[in-house]
């Protein structure tokens, strides 16, 4: 009950956010800025490394704009390295912690920005063990928080991040959980008793007898709402395995309510609405959960193979990335598409085209995986051309 009347008063600052943003005068054609003049390079120019953004789910971009946070590595497999903060006005780097060993280069160490920009969060092996961490910009300092966990990913103005049992062995971790980063308190949010109660036959059909955890919670942007995947594990420790879990489903618990209040036996690559209202799903559907899950097609967008989707702060746009099969690619070129959310054929850019067929080595492959800002000027996103993977950014032209 504690969390949740915390985190329903600090929701308030998001919703201002999103406000602020939705009352800034823009353009009838909301992307008339993406049409024209789009500026697109790496973040970074140092030679010789993979450089990684996590997850479309989150931005690398800080929520002040200064800096960007990349995992790197110089492993074949991208899947050992560090964690740098990045400058963006002056280019210099610094490095926040390294020998960090991930699951996959596909989401690399699940960095992200929290306590609004103060620090950064991230999951890690260590001597076969997993554990969540936190390091503090300002003073250096690096703390383990909880060990046998995974981090989903929180709001960047948050304390609080979501950690859930490992997903090919969770042991007694099976439901949701939030860590404290400034106490290192575990606060249990529900039980995957709960989850069975609620939404039992439909896992037993998706499922089998096979036993359930939560896997990979993201909170929304009023920090009101959790969804999440399931997994059943098999068991062991070979977390870098295609069989080491199967995974499915797209579940939403409402923290303010304190109850789950969606389930789909799919999941896609669904991301928040800007208005925590609806997800966004590939396909370009939008499930409304205010009326039941409610679901429409946005019409006549690009429905690109491999499409991880993300709104736009403002709600007016959408981007994915995908592969260029029918727009007139070659053979292992993906694109950057830039979407108008009211829909409609023709209403969308393709901002960048790129070769994907190379990057980090990893048993899970790395994506583009596109977020904008948080102003909505730019789009973050991994290039696999050559050795290297690199996240690059690109900037909007003017209106």
């Amino acid at each position: 009950m504690q969390l949740c009347r915390a985190m329903l008063s600090l929701a308030v600052v998001g919703m201002l956010s999103v406000a602020a943003v939705a009352a800034e005068p823009v353009s009838q054609d909301p992307l008339a800025a993406w049409r024209k003049g789009v500026n697109v390079k790496p973040v970074s120019s140092v030679p010789n490394r993979h450089t990684i953004h996590s997850y479309y789910l989150t931005c690398p971009e800080s929520p002040d704009g200064k800096q960007v946070l990349f995992f790197t590595s110089t492993a074949e497999n991208g899947e050992l390295g560090s964690l740098v903060v990045q400058d963006r006005a002056t280019g210099k780097e610094r490095q926040i912690a390294q020998n960090i060993e991930t699951e996959d280069a596909h989401r690399a160490a699940c960095q992200q920005w929290i306590s609004g920009g103060r620090r950064v969060a991230w999951h890690e092996v260590r001597s076969g063990q997993w554990r969540v961490s936190v390091a503090d910009l300002d003073t250096g300092e690096i703390r383990p928080l909880v060990n046998d966990r995974q981090i989903g990913f929180s709001h960047p103005a948050e304390d609080r991040v979501p950690v859930y049992g490992c997903h090919w062995n969770p042991g007694p971790h099976r439901g949701l959980e939030f860590v404290d980063v400034t106490t290192g308190s575990v606060q249990p949010v529900f039980g995957i008793d709960a989850v069975y109660a609620k939404y039992g036959p439909r896992i037993q059909e998706r499922f089998g007898d096979r036993p359930v955890s939560v896997f990979f919670p993201i909170v929304s942007p009023d920090r009101q709402r959790v969804f999440f995947k399931l997994a059943a594990g098999a068991g062991g420790n070979d977390f870098r395995s295609k069989q080491a879990s199967l995974r499915d489903g797209t579940l939403v618990y409402d923290l303010s309510q304190q109850q789950l209040i969606f389930m789909r036996q799919k999941w896609g690559h669904p991301a928040w609405h800007p208005d925590s209202r609806h997800i966004f799903e590939v396909g370009n559907l939008m499930f409304d959960l205010e009326n039941g899950g409610q679901t429409r097609q946005v019409p006549g967008l690009p429905k690109p193979s491999g499409s991880h989707p993300s709104v736009s702060p403002d709600g007016r746009l959408m981007v994915t990335d995908g592969r260029l099969d029918g727009f007139g690619g070659e053979p292992g070129e993906w694109g950057i598409f830039v979407c108008d959310l009211q829909g409609g054929e023709g209403r969308f850019e393709i901002i960048h085209r790129f070769s994907n067929a190379g990057g980090a080595a990893s048993w899970r492959r790395n994506h583009p995986h596109p977020i904008f800002s948080a102003d909505g000027k730019r789009i973050y996103f991994n290039v696999n051309d050559g050795n290297w993977t690199q996240v690059y950014v690109a900037e909007c032209g003017q209106e």
